[in-house]
């Protein structure tokens, strides 16, 4: 891929209100910008979607921040890379560090689909036109009134944060002034054993799914309460890799599955996790991870595929950020999104704005001789 250049920028953007769950309320969105450019000066653009700190994952920005700098980027064969697969080839003898080697792969897809001019949703496959767009609701958000207003939108899947305990209020409450919305909730592993006969009180709410109920990596707990419930459990924090899919699925741990491409490495994995998965029937949908424009221009691409059948995480920009680091931002008119054709992720990044958020960079140069 005739790679010159390999820039990563800390940067730090205000969001437009507070997005609190249990684990605390973020105001300002560390992300790291990565981007690869090639020897007649191309340029692709990824994320690492880490927060900062290790409320989801034990992976922080700062964590992938010294790992990307110290380990991964001098230890790429860069003159092996002909395709953006081969990064995921490469980064595979290291143990985690999963939304590292994400990001630095997908800068490596937008470039590709800019050398052969082809659009990221063409070059893995969509066939989507437009994507149906869910939004999730923070437990900071005026419920009612937020409702309202992504109603109005045209959003077609709701995810709601939720304080344990409290969900069945919470459920009540919005399902009194929006009886039809296709709700779902999002327990971030809150749970325990000793909670299953009260998962179970939740099984009258006609939600969606439940998503995550137990800690991550127990697909023991997921099978014990999914073989006692009519409402599908469905799994993030858990599914790092394919691996875990064929475990959790093959186990009856789940019957629906959220891809984050950041979560399980980056979009090779992911791409490898919906083929298995459509080809099982099971049904997938693209989670979010509080991002700016350019990650959710890689989730795009993905839910273009045929397998995404429910709406993702994947709303309006305007829903985080005042303003985003993308040209156009990304627009939700009657609940969907258009995929775009241009080459690589097909939006315009946003330097200048980029500059102005940066608070840190570092420039790395391969020995490509």
């Amino acid at each position: 891929m005739n790679i010159a250049e390999i820039r990563m920028r800390k940067i730090e953007m205000p969001l437009r209100y507070p997005f609190q769950t249990h684990a605390g309320q973020v105001n300002d969105r560390e992300l790291i910008i990565i981007e690869i450019m090639d020897i007649e000066g191309r340029k692709g653009f990824g994320e690492v979607t880490a927060f900062s700190t290790p409320f989801y994952t034990s992976e922080t920005s700062e964590s992938a921040w010294l790992v990307l700098r110290r380990i991964f980027l001098p230890a790429v064969n860069w003159h092996q890379i002909v395709h953006p697969s081969n990064m995921a080839s490469q980064l595979s003898i290291w143990q985690g560090n999963r939304m590292a080697k994400a990001g630095l792969e997908a800068a490596l897809w937008d470039l590709y689909g800019k050398q052969l001019n082809k659009s990221l949703s063409q070059l893995i496959g969509g066939s989507r036109s437009y994507v149906e767009s869910g939004v999730v609701l923070s437990l900071a958000d005026k419920l009612e009134e937020v409702i309202a207003n992504y109603q109005n939108e045209g959003y077609r899947r709701y995810k709601l944060k939720i304080e344990k305990y409290k969900e069945g209020q919470m459920i009540d409450e919005i399902k009194a002034y929006a009886p039809s919305l296709p709700l779902m909730i999002d327990a971030n592993g809150l749970y325990e054993e000793k909670d299953i006969p009260y998962l179970q009180s939740l099984d009258s709410k006609g939600l969606m799914m439940i998503e995550q109920p137990f800690r991550p990596g127990d697909f023991y707990l997921h099978q014990q309460l999914q073989n006692q419930l009519d409402t599908p459990l469905c799994l993030d924090e858990s599914l790092t890799s394919l691996a875990d899919v064929k475990q959790a699925v093959l186990m009856g741990s789940c019957q629906i599955i959220n891809i984050k491409i950041s979560r399980v490495g980056g979009m090779t994995e992911a791409l490898a996790i919906h083929e298995w998965s459509r080809k099982n029937n099971i049904p997938v949908w693209c989670g979010g991870m509080v991002e700016s424009g350019i990650s959710k221009a890689h989730n795009i691409a993905l839910a273009s595929l045929d397998g995404f059948i429910i709406p993702g995480d994947i709303s309006a920009s305007a829903r985080f950020w005042e303003r985003d680091l993308i040209i156009p931002e990304v627009e939700v008119k009657q609940g969907r999104i258009k995929v775009p054709l241009d080459p690589g992720i097909g939006f315009k990044v946003d330097e200048e704005y980029l500059q102005f958020v940066t608070q840190n960079s570092y420039i790395f140069q391969p020995d490509i001789s």
